[in-house]
């Protein structure tokens, strides 16, 4: 193999290790912020499941939560697949037209959404996000 010496060397050098800094920062850089939800405040929501995306990052969970005769859209943003399989999620748990309760943390705009913390499910079972008791963020609890 032949080693590049002298400019050449530390020009191909300095590339090689400028693009490995650079995919390495990539994912780190693609994942948001948890500071859109309100980690304070926890909200009981019941409501109909539409849809469940279980798909990374992030699974999704869209409800139909009654309000007055009309029903609104909700979506509860939960840990990803790989999060709640370890903590007892199957696939299969939530199907659109369960009727469930979670605990979430609301969005901070008012916006109908949330950061789910628990879930209580039609057969009785409660599942967690996955996160350690007391959320997230239970230091910013203790402050409120």
């Amino acid at each position: 193999m032949r080693v590049l010496k002298g400019v050449r060397g530390s020009v191909a050098c300095a590339a090689i290790t400028g693009a490995g800094v650079l995919a390495a920062g990539h994912p780190a850089s693609a994942h948001h912020s948890f500071a859109l939800f309100d980690h304070v405040n926890r909200v009981t929501v019941t409501g109909t499941v539409v849809k469940l995306d279980w798909t990374n990052p992030h699974v999704y969970i869209h409800l139909a939560v009654a309000d007055g005769a009309a029903s609104k859209p909700y979506t509860v943003e939960c840990a990803s697949p790989n999060v709640l399989t370890r903590v007892g999620w199957k696939y299969g748990d939530i199907k659109a037209g369960d009727r469930v309760t979670l605990l979430v943390n609301p969005l901070r705009n008012g916006k109908p959404g949330g950061m789910l913390e628990r879930a209580m499910l039609t057969d009785g079972r409660t599942l967690s996000d996955g996160n350690p008791p007391g959320g997230v963020f239970p230091l910013q609890r203790q402050r409120e």
